[in-house]
């Protein structure tokens, strides 16, 4: 029996490939298909399954296309009303793949459909628990994400409550957990870096499993510094439940080169939006008038959903040659199908056309400590999450955080220099080039961010509690 994790960091999601005697399962597979296949191929095995545990909302599944090219079934657990062909399994269903045995448990909280599947091996014992967004590593799945009708966050938070303490406490501490998502992702509040661990030691570690809480505690606390989920999850869960166009025509459609005047041309008679996924550090040195920069290295897709509010937003990508499919693949995950074609030759082609470019001021934390000695009321605009500015920030700072950029706006004066610094630099460039789109011409970007602020101990802090993630 083989069991592979194939964890994406970039959307903190694991996707998991299982086989046994010439027969293979995939459990919550990405939107692009192909490793899946090749997997099985490479094997001698057939899929036999597509195994989801819920409508994800955080990206876009690839079960349609699976089943479509391996001949595989799709499976969910009880209550799931897919709009597509798929087999709807009872709880405590067993589904056999070649010797081994898995066995659906149907666990509403983070949704009604929620399901988790547990393994047996081909001995017959209890191996490990495939958890979706059920149980995580060191934490639970939201359950806010589902609100109809009369099923609000605290009655999803009950159910919860009793899926976990029914059907997954009751494990064998051995049986290994594998979840759905690690740290980053938007699905839980404070998930662990690992992405394996067994129930016993969950057991012992994870605040939501702790032996002696009641009902009423957990649901407290589980809802308790849940931050709104992006404006995207709703039109994911919606694609992953009535159906998408194929990964290979969004591939087809995005991957098309334009030259400098085609592209140009594109961004005028269609109003795509000119998405520029270079190195901010690069981005700032010049780009195309009116581009935003969301790096392709960082939290690319978690960004692309936070900040672009209309998923059919048509899209000129602007990336390093021989990324752009990349790319288009990434906003795919997330549901962002309608990439239009990219700068052929990147911006470097746009630059050898004699096309205007645009660049961004950036400075180095010296300079600015150097600027703030000469000027202590200057502006600083601390574009972190509320929490990480909490934990620590530079005595005098504003907090605008890039989750909220559009509020920002309203309280920023054109006419006043701003300098605008994150964690490490990735944030505050996203934040720049969208504001400067939007005709603000006075913010500066400041290298390094709160990192290189913290070291170089010019500025007051405040009292530093926790480290902060650098993106």
């Amino acid at each position: 029996m083989k069991v592979e994790q194939i964890y994406t960091g970039c959307l903190a999601q694991g996707a998991y490939y299982i086989e046994s005697e010439g027969e293979a399962v995939v459990i919550d597979p990405l939107r692009e298909v192909k490793p899946y296949l090749e997997r099985a191929e490479k094997n001698g095995a057939k899929i036999k399954y597509v195994l989801e545990t819920h409508f994800h909302a955080d990206f876009v599944s690839g079960h349609l296309d699976l089943a479509k090219s391996s001949g595989a079934k799709i499976v969910y657990g009880p209550t799931a009303k897919p709009n597509f062909e798929a087999h709807i399994a009872s709880d405590g269903e067993i589904l056999k793949v070649g010797k081994a045995t898995i066995k659906v448990l149907h666990t509403p909280g983070h949704t009604m459909e929620s399901s988790c599947y547990l393994l047996y091996n081909e001995e017959g014992k209890e191996h490990a628990v495939f958890t979706g967004d059920t149980l995580f590593i060191n934490d639970v799945g939201r359950p806010d994400l589902a609100q109809k009708g009369s099923i609000t966050q605290e009655v999803l938070a009950g159910y919860l409550f009793d899926s976990l303490r029914e059907k997954i406490m009751t494990l064998p501490d051995n049986v290994i957990v594998f979840p759905g998502h690690g740290a980053g992702s938007a699905c839980g509040k404070n998930m662990s870096k690992e992405t394996e661990d067994t129930i016993g030691r969950q057991k012992m570690v994870n605040y939501a499993l702790r032996a002696n809480m009641s009902k009423e505690e957990f649901i407290t606390e589980v809802i308790t510094g849940l931050m709104p989920p992006p404006s995207y999850f709703p039109l994911n869960a919606r694609m992953n439940r009535e159906g998408y166009e194929s990964i290979d025509e969004v591939l087809q459609r995005g991957c098309q080169p334009l030259s400098p005047n085609a592209f140009e041309a594109a961004a005028n008679e269609t109003g795509a939006l000119m998405l520029d996924t270079r190195k901010p550090e690069i981005f700032a040195q010049g780009f195309i008038p009116n581009s935003i920069n969301i790096g392709v290295d960082g939290n690319f897709a978690p960004w692309v959903g936070a900040l672009i509010p209309d998923i059919k937003q048509q899209i000129l990508i602007i990336a390093e040659p021989g990324r752009e499919e990349e790319v288009v693949t990434r906003l795919a995950r997330v549901g962002y199908d309608y990439t239009i074609g990219y700068l052929d030759g990147g911006f470097e082609a746009w630059q050898k056309a004699g096309k205007e470019i645009d660049n961004i001021q950036s400075i180095t934390v010296e300079k600015l400590a150097a600027i703030h000695k000469q000027s202590p009321s200057i502006n600083i605009l601390d574009v972190r999450k509320h929490s990480e500015y909490e934990s620590e920030h530079i005595v005098g700072a504003e907090n605008l955080p890039l989750d909220f950029v559009n509020d920002a706006m309203a309280k920023i004066d054109r006419n006043n220099t701003y300098y605008v610094h994150c964690a490490g630099g990735y944030r505050s460039m996203i934040f720049n080039s969208i504001l400067r789109a939007r005709g603000f011409n006075n913010l500066i970007d400041v290298q390094g961010g709160m990192k290189a602020i913290r070291e170089s101990g010019e500025f007051a802090v405040t009292d530093y509690v926790a480290p902060v993630t650098m993106l």
